[in-house]
């Protein structure tokens, strides 16, 4: 019985540390995405800067 109840603990354990890690996974790709799209529009916004300040060069 009392090995029962450890196999039951930690599997438990391991369940809750499982749904943590996702979670953190999912909030980690959510700020990536976040990340990259700042990124594009910072270099979207710096290309068309650099095409204001030399027109000549397209």
């Amino acid at each position: 019985m009392r090995a029962l109840l450890w196999v039951v603990g930690v599997v438990a354990g391991a369940l809750v540390l499982l749904g943590l890690l996702l979670e953190a996974v999912r909030w980690l790709v959510i700020i990536g995405v976040i990340a990259l799209a700042a990124v594009i529009v910072l270099a979207f916004v710096k290309g068309r800067q650099s095409a204001h300040n030399y027109p000549n060069r397209r």
